[in-house]
């Protein structure tokens, strides 16, 4: 993949072979984030897990102190006195089948996250195909099945991320803007990073965190000395 110069002369001032403290890290991310736009600080952990195996999945979902930057819009599945409960909290969208038709007959995707009552599971199964591969179906283990419906939307607008492995054993989140305060990041990423720790799992052996790196949208990534946590 070519890359421009812009890009080519923020990877000279990162070094490859350093392991950066975290307050380094977020600095130098910062100031290679020269976008027009508010880029996305991510953080990019390599676990010592293998996905393939049920006991070595890493998945959950974490309310980081100063939330992420963006906007999440969110949809509830539910009916009855739910979609009140849902509207109220904040949700953006909710309803029940007539949503399900929306999305299968219209290809509707206006939403970030989706949440579902227990309930409803049986009829948002319907569009598992299509919610899948997106990741946008509700799952109990990150909290976006349950029937404490105002809590769930609560949780996602104030800043909630979800985080899994990919094929590859990593996990990607987003932990901000560069627009943030350092303090804010850090906080933020101690917050996913202690999440992570606690969600290993028993059968991992060896080294837990393989590589962790923070970059910006545009920018190169950044290693970081993972030896506090």
């Amino acid at each position: 993949m070519k890359r421009g110069k812009n890009y080519l002369e923020k990877v000279k001032k990162v070094d490859k072979t350093k392991l950066y403290d975290l307050n380094e890290a977020i600095a130098l991310v910062k100031e290679n984030a020269t976008a027009k736009f508010d880029e996305t600080i991510e953080m990019h952990l390599k676990l010592g897990v293998d996905s393939r195996h049920a006991d070595q999945q890493v998945r959950g979902a974490v309310v980081l102190p100063n939330g992420t930057g963006k906007t999440v819009r969110v949809l509830v599945f539910a009916k009855g006195d739910k979609v009140k409960e849902a509207l109220d909290a904040g949700a953006d969208y909710a309803g029940g089948e007539e949503l399900v038709e929306k999305i299968q007959k219209e290809n509707w995707f206006e939403f970030d996250v989706a949440v579902a009552t227990n309930d409803m599971m049986g009829v948002v199964g319907k569009i598992g195909r299509v919610l899948g591969p997106k990741g946008l179906m509700p799952n109990p283990k990150s909290g976006t099945v349950t029937m404490d419906i105002a809590k769930a939307v609560s949780d996602i607008k104030a800043g909630k991320v979800e985080y899994r492995l990919d094929k590859s054993n990593i996990i990607h989140v987003p932990v901000g803007k560069a627009s943030f305060e350092d303090e804010k990041l850090a906080e933020n990423i101690d917050v996913l990073m202690d999440a992570v720790k606690k969600a290993k799992p028993a059968a991992a052996k060896g080294q837990y965190f393989r590589s962790v790196t923070l970059t910006s949208t545009m920018g190169p990534g950044i290693k970081i000395n993972t030896a506090r946590y």
